[in-house]
């Protein structure tokens, strides 16, 4: 993926994001995909609650750039937040009512991450339940405890009817009989188009402030510039909820 001439876009994952062609690692497998590039910008796949993988993926850009110019190798913003991820999940929930019966109970799916991580989900479960007419927003964790199963059965226990399982993460959780299947959170089209947004970002805080991105890898400079510069990107939100329902 390319965005301005002659620089590579380079998507960074960690446990939010599915292991797939063109999605690299911070370390190793960002400092692999920078091999032979002129000139990069990195892309945290992060939906708010992975707040290492910017930092780990500045950390490897930095070392990169020692031999560089400045400016060649950029870090661009993540690609959502946890007020996005609320919003998302909320869209994919009422996708699933207008398509069927609507669920009594929401089942949120994300991969076992960590103590901080997990437990962050939680709180995205409780401000999802908000914001939607349901009487459950459970959560369960794929290679985790609770599991999606269980998930589904604590749902049933505490009298609901209609379960339907919505992925909190870019990772689609596994079939689970007796559930409604209701993702992916993001169709293919809805995230190439936020990566690209923020890839733009980033090189507009290049232009505007000198600012690479690259400061949060140990909270100062490494020779490079590093402004304060806050674009507005709500513009591609605003489009994002219809764009989710199709590939």
């Amino acid at each position: 993926m390319t965005q301005a001439p002659g620089r590579a876009v380079l998507p960074v994952g960690g446990h939010e994001s599915a292991p797939a062609a063109g999605v690299h690692g911070p370390g190793r497998g960002l400092r692999t995909a920078l091999r032979g590039l002129p000139r990069a910008v990195a892309v945290p796949m992060t939906l708010g609650r992975d707040p290492d993988l910017a930092p780990a993926a500045a950390q490897t850009l930095a070392w990169a750039a020692r031999d560089r110019a400045p400016g060649d190798l950029l870090l661009a913003g993540p690609l959502g937040t946890v007020t996005h991820l609320v919003g998302w999940i909320r869209a994919a929930v009422m996708r699933a009512a207008r398509a069927g019966a609507g669920p009594d109970a929401v089942l949120l799916v994300a991969p076992a991450a960590g103590p901080g991580a997990d437990a962050e989900l939680f709180k995205v479960a409780r401000l999802v339940w908000h914001h939607l007419p349901v009487r459950r927003v459970e959560v369960a964790f794929d290679g985790g405890e609770p599991g999606v199963a269980e998930g589904v059965e604590r749902c049933r226990l505490l009298g609901a009817r209609d379960v339907a399982v919505v992925p909190a993460s870019l990772v689609v959780p596994p079939p689970c009989p007796g559930a409604v299947a209701a993702g992916p959170l993001l169709a293919p089209a809805a995230v190439a188009a936020l990566v690209r947004e923020r890839a733009a970002e980033a090189e507009r805080r290049w232009a505007h402030v000198r600012d690479d991105g690259l400061g949060i890898a140990a909270g100062h400079g490494h020779g490079h510039g590093h402004g304060h510069y806050h674009a507005n990107s709500e513009n591609i939100e605003t489009t994002l909820e219809g764009m989710a329902a199709h590939g």
